[in-house]
């Protein structure tokens, strides 16, 4: 290494160190345990009940795991040769009816409003259909018609193993990305065209089952820009596994350009 690049690097490992770079996770990593990064509000109030809920969770658990073994120690027939010969006590009974029941009261809360936040449509500038197929999906961009009076429609395929290139990943890059601009609302169309399918996207809290003859809808709203993966979430057949989902979002401009060339193709 000469003396150049030492500096070089010292530079900047300075730099990272002084202004360190935020790196969101949009696709699964191996043994994850977590959630993806959040894009959306939706899986940002998804990731915060989950939070909410652990600590309950973890809070009814020791005390109940305390309990029992408090239990286990002191009415051991060593410990306690003669029984007790209570059997009911409405003072306990009432504290531990009241409790759980209040409880539930204050899960409910954030619970409820993130239900009708996720079912809400709110006027979207974006109508997208998607249709599953065995074993790929298409995209019907309706809003933009051409000069003769055609929407935007393309297929997308996982790509082969040996189609990828440096940085992409297996059995999730696609041929065609879904493109869709940030900070917009968007509304996604979802059906099938023979089977059940499963338009899911993790990072986008987003898992809207495809119905051969009916519509399901559900609502984007991509606060940053990247690439967002996700498959197939409905046993569909032998190559179920193998109809990724890759949602590219996208700078308004960026957006408006892609759908230029789209419109002239």
């Amino acid at each position: 290494m000469n003396f150049l690049t030492l500096i070089k690097n010292l530079l900047l490992t300075s730099f990272i160190a002084f202004f360190p770079i935020t790196v969101f996770s949009d696709v699964a990593e191996d043994w994850q345990l977590g959630f993806q990064d959040p894009a959306t509000p939706i899986m940002e109030g998804i990731i915060n009940l989950h939070h909410d809920l652990m600590f309950f969770i973890c809070v009814v658990s020791i005390f109940v795991s305390w309990m029992l073994g408090r239990t286990l120690w002191h009415f051991e027939s060593n410990q306690n040769p003669t029984p007790s010969s209570l059997s009911h006590g409405t003072l306990i009974e009432v504290i531990w009816t009241v409790t759980p029941a209040f409880i539930l009261l204050i899960i409910a809360v954030p619970s409820f409003s993130l239900l009708y936040a996720m079912d809400e449509i709110i006027s979207p500038a974006i109508t997208i259909k998607t249709l599953g197929h065995q074993w790929y999906w298409s995209y019907e961009y309706s809003d933009y018609l051409n000069e003769e009076g055609e929407a935007i429609m393309y297929d997308s395929y996982m790509l082969p193993e040996e189609d990828l290139e440096l940085g992409q990943f297996r059995l999730l890059e696609v041929d065609n990305r879904m493109v869709v601009p940030t900070n917009t609302h968007i509304r996604v169309i979802v059906s099938a065209a023979d089977v059940l399918h499963s338009w899911a996207v993790p990072s986008l809290g987003v898992k809207c089952d495809a119905i051969p003859g009916r519509l399901n809808q559900t609502s984007l709203f991509i606060k940053r820009e990247g690439l967002y993966y996700g498959q197939c979430s409905e046993i569909c057949g032998i190559n179920h596994g193998f109809m990724p989902i890759v949602v590219e979002a996208v700078s308004l401009p960026n957006y408006i350009t892609w759908i230029s060339n789209k419109l002239s193709e």
